[in-house]
């Protein structure tokens, strides 16, 4: 079979239209990494200005270190997602909705935003508290205690977030009863996970996206599919979708992921050790990297250095998706429906981007690659005679 011809209808059948489409929506996507970080600055600027966390730490005093962390890393992430919030309905719902990648009404999109932040900043302002727990007791090498604090962080929040977290925003349950469900369990059977670690979810509450995920660790570990794409895939879609997952699952790229995270963070407060001075000056704060009320300017440096370290990210992602393509062809052998699955996710991934524009923003390989790869899987293991 000639690869490139078959690839080319793949992506071509998308036709026109709906390519031109994906172009815009994906490119747009990139201009507001950029204006994520504009976003950041801005946030931050407004809160040293105010002096609202200074206030909160004079009041709370020097003698209860802890719990000024706490109430001031709370205080921070509830205020800069309040200043945030029109920069937030804008890119999580107004957008989504104007090129038709969600139908959640706005009410429930902003009361999920609302659970979503006071979760996340409590989460997080507890995991501060650790952060400046270190910076007090391990002196100038607190930087390198980080990583180890990320990742149990890390491990404790994949841990219990399909427990504790995801159910608050989704219903997840068994896939209904039929031919899907018997393939799937036959699947994970034979990739040795419980047939009750594979669950669909009503993810078109959120969008209308073609998804699954691989998520948790240990006892909560599971599979889970989007009611998008269970409704619209045929078998050979969902066996190959599922074999994606699953690779993600067998592979153990849940570990790896806590493990580049962790590097990754030990990087990032290396630097903040170094430089925070700097950047707190450039804002018009004269707080330490130790003092919680410096808290705005951190987080806009991990923001800056995230998007610095964003093409690196990426990398990382594409190999572990790449790993898991391969996982599904090699256990399901269903190329065609690989295939076929990806194309519906190029409706909000523009297969065809420049090798540059992959390199620094996908954090996925092309649409136009991964199919490419399963055409050639199927040109290298054509069936056996009589099949």
């Amino acid at each position: 079979m000639n690869v490139e011809a078959a690839t080319a209808r793949y992506i071509d059948g998308l036709g026109a239209a709906n390519l031109e489409k994906a172009a815009a929506y994906t490119n747009g996507n990139h201009w507001i990494l950029l204006w994520n970080l504009v976003v950041a600055g801005l946030v931050t600027w407004l809160i040293v200005k105010w002096g609202l966390l200074d206030r909160i730490e004079k009041r709370i005093g020097e003698n209860r270190r802890g719990l000024r962390a706490f109430v001031v890393g709370l205080t921070y992430f509830v205020v800069s997602a309040v200043i945030s919030l029109p920069w937030t309905i804008y890119e999580g719902w107004y957008r989504e909705s104007s090129y038709g990648r969600t139908s959640q009404p706005i009410g429930d999109f902003l009361f999920q935003t609302t659970l979503s932040t006071l979760i996340s900043s409590i989460v997080a302002a507890l995991f501060l508290m650790g952060i400046y727990w270190l910076i007090r007791r391990t002196g100038k090498r607190w930087w390198l205690w980080s990583g180890g604090l990320v990742a149990a962080g890390l491990a404790f929040i994949i841990l219990l977030s399909p427990v504790l977290i995801e159910p608050l925003f989704n219903k997840y349950e068994p896939v209904p009863a039929g031919e899907v469900r018997d393939a799937v369990v036959e699947m994970a059977g034979r990739a040795g996970i419980p047939p009750e670690k594979i669950y669909m979810f009503n993810g078109s509450r959120q969008s209308n996206n073609f998804t699954a995920n691989a998520g948790g660790v240990g006892s909560t570990a599971r599979v889970a599919i989007s009611d998008v794409a269970l409704k619209s895939a045929s078998l050979d879609e969902v066996r190959a979708v599922t074999g994606h997952e699953i690779g993600h699952y067998v592979l153990k790229h849940t570990w790896y992921g806590i493990l580049f995270f962790s590097v990754a963070a030990i990087v990032l407060f290396w630097l903040a050790d170094r430089l925070f001075p700097r950047f707190a000056r450039a804002f018009g704060s004269n707080a330490s990297v130790g003092d919680p009320r410096g808290l705005p300017v951190l987080m806009f440096m991990g923001a800056a250095f995230m998007l610095l370290i964003s093409p690196l990210l990426n990398s990382f992602a594409r190999t572990i998706e790449t790993q898991a393509d391969v996982y599904s062809l090699e256990t399901e052998n269903k190329p065609d429906g690989l295939a076929s699955a990806l194309v519906k996710t190029a409706e909000y991934r523009y297969p065809r981007p420049s090798q540059l524009a992959e390199i620094l923003f996908y954090d996925h390989p092309s649409v136009e690659n991964r199919v490419r790869r399963a055409m050639q899987w199927k040109a290298d293991h054509p069936p056996a005679t009589g099949q």
